[in-house]
């Protein structure tokens, strides 16, 4: 089982483009032990916190990465029996809801916190709900002086909720998935490694840490890995988990996201059917790889 998923991190750690390479050693079996610990965890319940603003989009929106792939990952979860629910940003959550609607799930909550507002009732609430596990995808985090950034070094501040302060303030198992070294999680690297290899990393590496980081090229890499992972470890799930790891769901997904949501782009910023300017062939191609690796 170990060999099976450790050949799937290595497919999804391919740098496209962030110099990021350097930094996969430091995270090896970091997908094996995520998914060890969720598969080890009775009844699991999973809070996925995703949701990065992109203000100087066009038009101003959440990007695809992230809630593309949370609502992929919950697809399959949900199909295995497993409950989930979403967080994220009061700006983001119109993006989230139609990722959610792509993937036909219409059940699905999606708690959402302002830019600025509390989490702690939030986090109340997650306790009460018996939520197991907290995955953070693709979402930005605070770096050393509090202040949140995107990959351009813009403080994020005005347009991201400190969601943050919800990964770690439950009794919850922490898990993260991350392509760049601004997003929650990134804590657990050091801060001096991110700040050599990727550009502008001194300012914008996340200062909070995950029990297990996923390190992708792609976050919504890390989404198809965590699935085809968990496939590996829980024959009782593997045929919903496996039933997500579909391109024709993952293209619905986006389309209705990016038509819906809105949503754009991360890196061109343009509102298409790509993720991190990357063609949905791309994507599909570590998909493929996952799912035959997985069965």
């Amino acid at each position: 089982m170990r060999r099976v998923i450790d050949a799937i991190e290595r497919v999804i750690q391919q740098d496209v483009g962030r110099n990021i390479a350097p930094l996969f050693a430091a995270c090896a079996g970091g997908l094996y032990s995520a998914a060890a610990a969720i598969a080890a965890t009775p009844q699991p319940s999973l809070g996925l916190i995703t949701g990065f603003y992109v203000p100087l989009g066009t038009p101003p929106a959440a990007e695809t990465d992230g809630p593309a792939g949370a609502a992929l990952l919950a697809a399959g979860l949900t199909a295995a029996g497993i409950r989930c629910r979403i967080a994220t940003d009061t700006i983001c959550r119109q993006a989230c809801a139609a990722a959610l609607r792509g993937a036909r799930l219409h059940h699905v909550p999606i708690d959402a916190v302002a830019p600025g507002g509390e989490v702690a009732p939030l986090a109340a609430a997650w306790a009460m709900e018996g939520i197991t596990t907290a995955v953070a995808i693709e979402r930005c985090g605070p770096a050393h002086d509090g202040v949140p950034r995107n990959m351009r070094g813009l403080d994020m501040m005005d347009w991201t909720a400190p969601l943050h302060a919800l990964f770690t303030a439950g009794p919850w198992t922490t898990i993260a998935i991350g392509d760049g070294g601004n997003e929650i999680g990134m804590g657990s690297l050091p801060r001096a490694a991110i700040a050599e290899h990727v550009a502008n990393g001194a300012a914008i590496a996340c200062v909070t840490p995950a029990e297990h980081l996923i390190l992708a090229g792609v976050s919504h890499w890390g989404c198809y890995a965590l699935l085809g992972a968990l496939a590996v470890l829980r024959p009782d799930w593997r045929a919903g988990l496996l039933a997500a790891l579909d391109e024709t769901l993952d293209a619905a997904i986006l389309r209705e996201m990016v038509e819906a949501g809105p949503a754009v782009d991360g890196i061109t910023r343009q509102q298409t059917l790509t993720v991190d300017s990357l063609e949905p062939a791309v994507h599909y191609a570590k998909l493929r790889a996952i799912r035959e690796l997985a069965a």
